[in-house]
């Protein structure tokens, strides 16, 4: 059996992106590690959400917990830095902030993880960390720094979503979301995702969407019952979320992977 480690900026982004191939690893008796670089400190809560006295981080540290479960990951760690906020935004100069964490430094914290758990792939994100996200970004960066420093370096896949695919699942069923959903204006920017031409790993995980609705109900603090990704009918969200989409550097060109181990 192989050993899958999930790299993650925040609690919650690692059910919408990789909830299924963890799902799926977990299933087929894989050892499945999720590795969070902070915990989520600058999200937004609904007014009157958390107890009293509880801050956020801890509510969304408990949920990842949660989410982890249902996913079937075995280990969950918290690298110990502070979300960053949006880019631009004065969390970005935090000198706790993962965005300010020295490459290295941080880096070290996650191979110690990947030496420990003698991974055999690790997930980060794309380049662009998905849609722009510093934090999203340095998980990229330090990924691949923590693989290149691992005594037995893993296979490094970038987490991404599919830009074409998306367009036209919006073109081809736009009258699978609620009359007054509005789309991402991210699908439109270049920065969104990647083009299918650049991606090199297609894992479907249509089995597992089941246990990504539940991870990512799990995380009620920041995705609510009225949010779209719940709001979804169960087929549309499946063909949304069914498919995950990576980019492994010297495969391809074009689809050559259909699974991570």
């Amino acid at each position: 059996m192989a050993t899958l480690v999930c790299f993650h900026a925040h609690p919650d982004d690692e059910c919408i992106i990789t909830g299924g191939v963890m799902a799926k690893a977990a299933a087929a008796g894989h050892r499945v590690v999720l590795v969070v670089a902070t915990r989520g400190e600058h999200g937004e809560v609904a007014p009157g959400f958390l107890d009293p006295g509880e801050a956020l981080w801890e509510r969304r540290v408990a949920e990842t917990h949660e989410a982890a479960k249902i996913l079937g990951a075995q280990r969950v760690e918290f690298l110990g830095y502070v979300d960053s906020g949006m880019m631009g935004t004065p969390e970005n100069d935090l000198p706790a902030a993962f965005w300010q964490a020295d490459l290295d430094e941080a880096a070290g914290r996650l191979a110690a993880i990947l030496d420990e758990e003698r991974a055999d792939a690790l997930t980060v994100y794309d380049d662009n960390g998905g849609y722009g996200h510093p934090d999203h970004i340095q998980v990229h960066r330090v990924g691949y720094r923590a693989a290149a420093l691992a005594a037995r370096p893993p296979r490094v896949y970038e987490a991404t979503m599919n830009r074409d695919e998306v367009m036209r699942q919006m073109r081809e069923r736009p009258d699978a979301m609620p009359d007054d959903f509005d789309p991402p204006e991210a699908a439109d920017d270049p920065s969104f995702g990647k083009p299918e031409s650049e991606l090199t790993a297609r894992v479907d995980v249509t089995a597992f969407a089941n246990h990504k609705r539940r991870a990512m109900r799990a995380h009620a603090s920041q995705i609510s019952e009225e949010s779209f990704f719940l709001r979804m009918p169960d087929d549309v969200f499946t063909m949304a979320f069914g498919t995950e989409w990576f980019i492994r550097r010297g495969a391809g060109p074009g689809i050559t992977e259909t699974d991570l181990l």
